[in-house]
């Protein structure tokens, strides 16, 4: 009967306990927006980017060594800044209808995939794995693709205030390994294991389009401090346009070739066009909102639907 090895990185099924196993000993990091693990180097700033660092280590499966503890300093470093948010904000609590109406806005679709389909023409490598996130499904060239379910999650990793989940659905939790518990939230009859076999790139120029970059923001009673992370931006051709209640974003990266992204962010509320700011550091651009209103923002994007986590901004008052 084939068992399920529970080495970080690892996961597949195995049946011969002798089998080679590359897996990562150490825990994983999330830092200031870089992503990696203690045991080995690599460090990047996107989920899938993460998924995909190869293991470090080679050993023999196993059904009973539990995954190392998740480091605590990143949770210390969550708890930091929610406690220093408390105490510097205190915007005007919100009105039942506002929150009634923050409760209502819709999650932001996730970013369309390349392909929901493989291409009949590509042949699939014997052991590639579903491209969809949290189904890990391998392909097995002798067994039939009759009656697959593909379960998975087609919403993008969400990380804030120490909670973590997927936009497609409302479940959150504190703890890595517990989010990479989180089981799927749709299904499909059939896995995706190569796609279109195609990226999505720049037509003329061969830049890489990305679709979307993970952003954070804490806030003061004046002013919300947003962080969008893509590393090595041309300052020189970077294009960031505040309108009223919308951020305008075109940023090229210097990487050979460019990355490029671009995007019309819709904000939660009205802010100042001409006092608001923008600088480009080495692994992300920040702006500063000034806010036209003074008023507390619970999340960054209008399109956003709040989590259900309840961040204590302000002064403490009778319900």
């Amino acid at each position: 009967m084939a068992e399920k090895c529970v080495h970080q990185g690892c996961g597949k099924l195995f049946t011969d306990a002798t089998e080679e196993c590359k897996y990562h000993p150490g825990p994983p990091i999330f830092h200031e927006g870089q992503k990696g693990w203690k045991c080995c180097k690599p460090r990047v700033l996107t989920f899938d980017e993460f998924m995909t660092i190869p293991p470090c280590t080679v050993g023999v499966h196993s059904t009973t060594d539990k995954p190392p503890e998740v480091e605590e300093k990143p949770k210390e470093d969550d708890a930091m800044l929610t406690k220093k948010i408390a105490e510097l904000t205190a915007g005007p609590r919100r009105t039942p209808i506002q929150a009634a109406q923050a409760q209502a806005a819709p999650t932001p679709p996730p970013p369309p995939p390349e392909s929901e389909d493989d291409d009949p023409s590509l042949e699939i490598a014997d052991g590639a794995t579903c491209r969809r996130r949290t189904c890990g499904q391998q392909y097995k060239k002798a067994a039939t693709r009759d009656g697959e379910s593909c379960v998975h999650h087609p919403g993008v990793p969400i990380f804030h205030e120490g909670s973590k989940g997927y936009s497609c659905c409302k479940r959150r939790v504190l703890e890595f390994d517990q989010f990479m518990k989180i089981e799927g939230c749709t299904t499909k009859d059939r896995h995706l294991f190569i796609g279109s076999g195609k990226k999505s790139k720049g037509s003329a120029s061969g830049e890489e389009k990305l679709e979307t970059v993970r952003h954070d923001f804490y806030q003061t009673p004046a002013s919300v401090i947003a962080s969008f992370f893509l590393k090595k931006i041309n300052k020189e051709t970077a294009k960031v346009e505040f309108k009223d209640k919308a951020l305008s974003l075109d940023l090229v990266t210097t990487d050979a070739p460019p990355k490029r992204y671009t995007a019309e962010v819709p904000l939660y509320g009205a802010i100042d066009t001409q006092k608001s700011t923008h600088k480009i550091l080495g692994t992300k651009l920040e702006v500063n909102l000034v806010k036209a209103d003074g008023a507390s923002w619970p999340v960054l994007r209008g399109d956003e639907a709040l989590t259900g986590q309840i961040l204590q901004i302000g002064r403490a008052g009778r319900a």
